[in-house]
This record gives C-alpha cells, sequence and structure tokens, in this order.
C-alpha cells in the first residue's frame, strides 16, 4: 500500500469514487480511496438508483444535469455499463399549490435549458397508463428522468479514476486522521499510516464518524428509507417500452419499473431516524428489518393512485438508511477551521447529484474556487452552531417534506426557536412573525390585534401583505426601528490591518470616522462579498456581511490572514438597532448629548446612546434616512428601552424583514445571494462602481475584474416594473422578448411604498437600453415590464444622504 498521496478520499461510495474520478480528471493523478469494505458498501448498494433534473434549486439543478449527461460518457470511457434507462418521468399535481409550484419550477427550467414541460391529466394517463388521474391538476414531465445500476455506476467511476492514475484500497479502515503542523495529515488504517497532503470525507453512513476523527461535527444523520419491488405486473411487462418514473407528492411517493414488475418508494411521515448515537463500523451489506406499519398509510395510498399495485405480490422489500443534512443538500468543500479537509457528505440523491459533487468539489481542491455558486452546499452553511440535538429533528422534518410544496416564503418550524438574541421576549410580545436565518430568530413581520401569528405558505402575496404595508409605511412616513443582529460582523485590528483590507477588499477603505461599501472578490473575479468597512481608527475596522454567510467568509479571511492582523467574528457580540424614517435623526438626538445633526452619510461615530456605548453608522438599507446603532450583547435591552421610548413621539414601529425586502425596493437595493453572487461578477452587476480601480494594491481578483470591465459583459442587471396581479418575481423566472427567452430574474417583490412590483434580472448587454419592454413568466403567466432606468423614489438620495 502506498504511504504517501495527494489526497486520500474515504469512503468508496458512488460519492467518493465520483470525487476520485474527477480529481483525475482536473490533472491529480496521485490520489487513493480508502474503504473499509468492498466498493459501494453503505447506502450504495441499496440504493433505488433513480435520477432526475428537478431541484428548487438552480445551481443543484445544473449539477443534477451534469451528472445524468456524464453517465453516458463513463460508459464510453470504460466500455462499462451503467444500466442506464432514460425513461423520463412526470411529477403529479392534485392541488393548486403544487400546480403552481410546478409552474413556477417550469419557468426556472426554461433558463436553464432544460426541457420539461407541463401536462394536463389526460397526458398523465397516456405517459404513464398505471396512474390513475382522478382528483389531478396536471402535472410536469422531464424526458431526462431515469435509473441506472447503482453497483455498475460507481465501479465505472472507480475504473475511470484508476485509468487516470488513481489508487483503490478496499478492506482498508481508517482509524485515525491526525493533522500535521504544516496542515498535511496522517490518516491511520489498519493496514498503516498514509501521509496525505488533503483528506476528503467522503464516508455517507459513516461520515458524522469520520468527521470526528478530526475533532468536527458535520450536521447530518441517517433515516430510514423503504421502497418495495411487485413480482410480474401485465401492464408493464406487455408494454413496447419502459414504463416511465411517476412521483407522487401527495401520496409521498416515487415509482418507476422494476423487471416485470414495479418499484416504488416512499417518504413517510411516521419517518424513522437511524443510528442516533453513531453508525456501527459493521454495518455494510445489510438491510434493516422490515418495518411496514410505518408506510402503511402510504401504501394504501399508492393502491389508490396505481390501482395495479393491488394486483401484483411483493417480491422484495428494501429497507436501508441513507443520510440526510438539515436542508436536504450535500455538505461539499473544505471545513472551515481545518487546513486541507474537505467533506463530500450528505448526498442523499447520490445518483443524481454524485457527479457534480464530485465536479465541484475537485474544482474547489485544484483550481481553488467552483463554476458556480456553492451557497446550496457548502458544508460552511451550517458554521459551527448545529448539534445533534437540532440536526436530528430538521432531518426529519426534511425526510417528511422531501415531497411536499416548497415555497419561497415558507418558515419550516422543526428545531425552532434554537438561537436568539436578548430582544426575543420583547419582540415576540410585539407580536413578531418569526424566520430564521442561520438558525437565528428574526423577525419578519409583526403581528396586531388578531392577525394570526404565522405567514401562510404560498407563492402568491401572503397574508403578511398587509402587516408588511403598515410597516413600510411606518419607515416612509415615521421611523421604523428593526433588529439588526442578522449581519455577519468582523472586527480587524492591528499595524497591517490597512494594508490587508485593501488587498482582501475590492473597493476603497475608509478614512477613520467614515464607512465604504466594497465588493469582495474571488481570484477570478466573482462577487464572494457584498460588505460594509467602518474604520474606527488607523488600526481598527469593523466589517459587516451578510450573517448566514459568516462561516464561509471567515473560511477565506484565515486563508488569506497575514502577519500584523488580527480578525475576530463579533457577530453574536455585537447586536443593536437600525432606525430608519423621516424622524429618525430626532429620536436619535433625543437619546444622547452626543452631535448628530452634523453627521454625515456614511458617517461612523462612538456615540452613547441612553446608558448603552454604541457605535453609530449613518446609512440604511431601506433606502431612507437611517442610522445603524450597535452595542453589546449585554446592552441591548436596555439600548431598546431607550430608543423605542423616545420614538413613541415619533410614531415609531417595529418592522421586520418582510418590510427591509420591499423598502430595498425602492431604491433598487441589490441582495446578496439574489443579486450579487459568486455566479456573478461586478461588471454584470454594476457593483464594479465600488471598484477602487485607481488603488495601487494587488487586490484579490484584479486582474480578472480589470478584464471583465475591459471586455464589457455579455449581460446586466437591470430592474423591471412589473404588471403582476397577486404575486411577485422570486427568482429565475425567466425573461422574454419577441417570443424568446432573453434573461432571467434574480428577485422581486411588491413595492409596498410606490404600490408597484418590482423584479431585477440579467438581460443581454445589447438590449439593456432605457425603456426596454419585456415580459416576465410568473406562474406560467407572460407579464407586461419595463425597465427602470432610475431609482422610482427619492433618485437623487436626497432622504438617504440629506
Amino acid at each position: 500500500m502506498k504511504t504517501t498521496t495527494r489526497v486520500a478520499v474515504i469512503g468508496g461510495g458512488v460519492v467518493g469514487c465520483s470525487v476520485l474520478y474527477h480529481l483525475t480528471r482536473l490533472g491529480w493523478s496521485d490520489v487513493m480511496l480508502l474503504e473499509r469494505s468492498e466498493l459501494t458498501s453503505g447506502s450504495t448498494w441499496h440504493a433505488a438508483g433513480g435520477f432526475h433534473t428537478l431541484n428548487g434549486d438552480t445551481n443543484m439543478a445544473a449539477l443534477q444535469g451534469y451528472t445524468i449527461r456524464l453517465y453516458k460518457e463513463l460508459e464510453e470511457i470504460t466500455g462499462m455499463s451503467c444500466g442506464l434507462h432514460h425513461v423520463g418521468g412526470v411529477t403529479l399535481a392534485d392541488t393548486q399549490d403544487r400546480f403552481d409550484m410546478m409552474l413556477a419550477e417550469r419557468a426556472k427550467h426554461r433558463h436553464m435549458g432544460l426541457d420539461t414541460r407541463i401536462v394536463t391529466p389526460e397526458e398523465i394517463r397516456e405517459i404513464a397508463p398505471v396512474t390513475n388521474i382522478a382528483g389531478l391538476i396536471g402535472g410536469l414531465y422531464d424526458p431526462l428522468d431515469g435509473h441506472l445500476d447503482p453497483s455498475g455506476t460507481t465501479h465505472a467511476y472507480a475504473k475511470a479514476a484508476r485509468m487516470q492514475g488513481a489508487t483503490i484500497e478496499t478492506h482498508c479502515m481508517v482509524r485515525e486522521t491526525n493533522p500535521r503542523p504544516y496542515g498535511t495529515w496522517d490518516v491511520v488504517t489498519d493496514k498503516g499510516t498514509i501521509h496525505a497532503e488533503h483528506v476528503v470525507n467522503a464516508a455517507g453512513l459513516w461520515a458524522r464518524e469520520v468527521a470526528a476523527m478530526a475533532g468536527v461535527y458535520l450536521p447530518l444523520h441517517p433515516m430510514e428509507h423503504h421502497y418495495i419491488v411487485t413480482d410480474d405486473i401485465p401492464a408493464i411487462y406487455e408494454r413496447a417500452t419502459e414504463h416511465p418514473h411517476v412521483m407522487d407528492p401527495a401520496g409521498e411517493s416515487y415509482l418507476r419499473q422494476e423487471g416485470r414488475g414495479l418499484c416504488i418508494g416512499f417518504y413517510e411521515q411516521r419517518a424513522k431516524p437511524w443510528a442516533v448515537d453513531g453508525t456501527p463500523w459493521d454495518f455494510g451489506h445489510e438491510l434493516l428489518p422490515d418495518d411496514l406499519d410505518k408506510i402503511s398509510d402510504s401504501i394504501e395510498f399508492a393502491y389508490r393512485r396505481f390501482p395495479v399495485l393491488a394486483e401484483a405480490g411483493v417480491k422484495t422489500v428494501i429497507h436501508g438508511p441513507f443520510t440526510f443534512a438539515p436542508d436536504g443538500n450535500p455538505l461539499v468543500g473544505p471545513v472551515p477551521g481545518l487546513r486541507n479537509y474537505w467533506s463530500a457528505c450528505a448526498v442523499m440523491a447520490g445518483f443524481s447529484q454524485g457527479g457534480g459533487v464530485g465536479l465541484m468539489l475537485a474544482q474547489w481542491m485544484t483550481q481553488g474556487e467552483c463554476e458556480r455558486d456553492t451557497a446550496s452546499f457548502d458544508v460552511a452553511r451550517f458554521g459551527t452552531w448545529t448539534t445533534p440535538g437540532y440536526t436530528r429533528p430538521k432531518v426529519i422534518e426534511n425526510y417528511q417534506t422531501r415531497f411536499s410544496v416548497a415555497y419561497p416564503n415558507e418558515e419550516k418550524p422543526a428545531a425552532r426557536p434554537f438561537r436568539t438574541t436578548p430582544m426575543y421576549d420583547i419582540l415576540d410580545a410585539l407580536g413578531a412573525v418569526w424566520g430564521q436565518q442561520y438558525g437565528l430568530e428574526v423577525p419578519n413581520y409583526f403581528a396586531t390585534g388578531d392577525e394570526p401569528r404565522y405567514e401562510t405558505p404560498s407563492f402568491r402575496r401572503s397574508n403578511a401583505h398587509h402587516a408588511t404595508a403598515r410597516e413600510v409605511r411606518a419607515v416612509r412616513e415615521a421611523v421604523g426601528i428593526n433588529e439588526i443582529q442578522n449581519f455577519g460582523k468582523y472586527l480587524v485590528t492591528g499595524p497591517r490591518s490597512r494594508d490587508w483590507l485593501d488587498r482582501i477588499m475590492a473597493g476603497r477603505i475608509p478614512k477613520p470616522g467614515r464607512i465604504s461599501l466594497t465588493p469582495m472578490l474571488s481570484e477570478a473575479g466573482r462577487i464572494i462579498g457584498d460588505f460594509t468597512v467602518t474604520c474606527l481608527g488607523e488600526e481598527v475596522f469593523r466589517l459587516a456581511a451578510s450573517y448566514a454567510a459568516q462561516a464561509y467568509h471567515m473560511r477565506w479571511f484565515e486563508e488569506h490572514l497575514e502577519d500584523g492582523v488580527t480578525l475576530t467574528n463579533i457577530s453574536d457580540l455585537s447586536t443593536g438597532f437600525q432606525i430608519a424614517g423621516p424622524r429618525a435623526r430626532e429620536v436619535l438626538a433625543a437619546c444622547t448629548r452626543d452631535e448628530v445633526a452634523a453627521m454625515r452619510f456614511l458617517d461612523a461615530r462612538r456615540m452613547t446612546i441612553g446608558m448603552a456605548e454604541c457605535i453609530v453608522q449613518r446609512v440604511s438599507y431601506t433606502g431612507d434616512l437611517g442610522y445603524e446603532i450597535y452595542c453589546d450583547a449585554m446592552s441591548q435591552r436596555s439600548l431598546w428601552h431607550t430608543l423605542w421610548q423616545a420614538g413613541q413621539p415619533h410614531g415609531m414601529k417595529p418592522f421586520g424583514m418582510r418590510a427591509m425586502m420591499s423598502l430595498r425596493l425602492d431604491r433598487l437595493f441589490g441582495s446578496w445571494l439574489r443579486e450579487y453572487s459568486p455566479d456573478y461578477t461586478p461588471a454584470e452587476t454594476g457593483l464594479d462602481r465600488f471598484i477602487h480601480w485607481q488603488k495601487p494594491a494587488p487586490f484579490i481578483g484584479r486582474a480578472a475584474a480589470e478584464a471583465a470591465r475591459d471586455q464589457g459583459p455579455a449581460r446586466r442587471l437591470a430592474a423591471f416594473e412589473v404588471a403582476a396581479i397577486d404575486t411577485d418575481v422570486h427568482g429565475y423566472e425567466p425573461i422574454w422578448r419577441d417570443g424568446e427567452v432573453v434573461g432571467f430574474c434574480t428577485s422581486g417583490g411588491y413595492s409596498h411604498h410606490l404600490g408597484t412590483s418590482i423584479a431585477f434580472g440579467f438581460v443581454p448587454t445589447a438590449a439593456d437600453i432605457p425603456g426596454l419592454e419585456v415580459e416576465i413568466e410568473i406562474l406560467g403567466d407572460r407579464r407586461p415590464a419595463r425597465r427602470i432606468d432610475t431609482p422610482p423614489w427619492d433618485p437623487d438620495g436626497i432622504r438617504l444622504r440629506g
């Protein structure tokens, strides 16, 4: 056995073999895979082997599309069969909400180039004759759906990797992973110790245990899963062609042909987590004992939807475990806090996603970044605050809602509340309707009177619409107060802090007492952060960005940290409030003896507000006159009482994130992971106006950003006023012009102050002209839209800057 390697991949399932293959494909041949038993041990061998492109997240859908296209290439490379069956598949809708979701998904697919289509109940009967169409409204047909041979596919990945130099050691159990001082690893196995530059945890069912060897917790958990294979069914084996897949969300089931019968699997409500206290090391090619009672309701429903099942006996019952993360997406990428340690875990749909996961991780390792935004599957998205007690109920919830309607405004309740600020009880008493961000409870809006304390999930305008309008009106006409815990906040100090920030950030680093807005770029010139930088002294700076991206940003900062710079994540140490609206200055002045009137836009000052020592910044995402007021967590409640008491004579009202996201539309402010993300460049989004091109510092991404500026972008971000009826843009809706799809939306919503629907989206640069008229497809309906050339409210920023 080799004793040194560039990469040691732990785990010989489909994901580990995919990672190994893609590393060799991108030029790293000195790589090896370690498997404690045989390849496919764990979840892979008993998988149903289905694959599909449908996914609510467009980047995940793209990875699934790549995975499916890869299989034929693997067969050509290796001469092995993956057992491909491209039979197509249809997802059924029996309610208007489910049908709305399919209309929204079909719209996304247009700009992605996927050839899906909406079908009627009669067409469903033609496509999938075993289906009882009673009660169906329609469905979504995807010709790329299919299934394969899990073992053959995994071995094809393995052979392709071996052909390009990779080594695979089976019956080689990893017992320890020990870091060396300079970032490499000793991987201790029962066959000896391997010195590896990089370690990849692709251990599947054992990923928790392997992660624990490195001293980290990965938020994933195995769940028990049943599928059944029937005896021969004449309606199946007498067909001239293979029967397509059918996904029945109402019945929590998926169905496909298996030989001369059918295979049907369930995501039942009586879901059971498996191996709560750890996966046994001796588990492998075993199945779990049958537990048909927990799927009895699902089977009963399936017999009504697919009556032929009642005519067939059961040939085989498969009951095995596979792993989920709390949100159902994989955990991929460099594990925060560890050097050269990578995750490729919780890939519950291994034969839909395994190829894309392998490609993304291999790009990350060999090139430093991926070709697309990783936010939806980055292992850093859960930070370090998760625990097994949090993960388990979230995984159960995700399993139970696997086939549920995914609403854009839905707030799932499991494992909540978990992380709260000192203000939780006060805001709750004011009627807060809670959302969550990065595990933190955040008010979405405030219910008053008899209004329900629950926002109805919907693709259309929800019952939060009127409450949001009330809060927007309070900000625009008087003054609103909003908690600002949900910013990622960082303290940067030291003699080299300014020089370091000049290299890390593309924009201008401010002078003492001032604030600047700046993008942070990757080496490829893509947007990986949208920051506010505050200079409190020559060697003291505060940074603020998305709260949910703090582990992602900390990982980047730490990778590029220099001597003479001290960096501290103060996201949960520094908290406070935003006050905004035309009366905000009067409220603040009533709370302090410090000078307020002289504060200019983008000024920052230390002030005593009531009894609290604070940092006050004159800036507001509402686009109005406003201040961000930060204090330490111990002072937050005192600060609240000071501001709230002073604000009452001026009409102060609390406002939440729904109002915030409406207010930003008035000034056409973009949003992180909507308009600004690693999928886009500054030149495309307009953030290049915040790049300080004249500064001498060789900031990260400078060469790529300059090249993009000089070449000019092929597409540009534009804003539109949309003639919407009762629903607004959420994201990825296609933009039509002259009967063709020319772009897609990034986000949108209803501007309560302006009384109109606003959308952001990318269009070809050649078409980005003043007054451009297009159509935006919302839930299958193309709505007229006209490009907005300037912010429709306060276009000169008089309220913001005055």
